[in-house]
């Protein structure tokens, strides 16, 4: 980890016109066993103040096949409903 970036980030929200996406941080980081090299620098910056450009990343575990749910026909696990809010937990 960067020395400016001492702790990860908890949840974070990515701007989208499908609805905004909540990351949670922690979740993933749990399930690679902290290992953070997993996503950054490779599919990732390493950085929370640089906005998220695009799902490219997200694609490499979410796809048919992969290590997480597939993306195609499960918009509503990271998308709400247009005008929803989602809830912190």
């Amino acid at each position: 980890m960067r020395a400016e970036e001492s702790k990860p980030p908890g949840k974070l929200v990515f701007p989208s016109k499908k609805g905004d996406v909540t990351f949670d941080h922690p979740a993933h980081l749990a399930r690679v066993k902290d290992d953070c090299t997993i996503c950054h620098e490779k599919l990732w910056p390493q950085s929370t103040k640089v906005p998220l450009s695009s799902s490219s990343g997200c694609v490499t575990c979410h796809t048919a096949g992969g290590k997480a749910f597939e993306m195609k026909g499960n918009c509503d696990k990271c998308h709400p409903v247009a005008g929803a809010k989602i809830e912190a937990r």
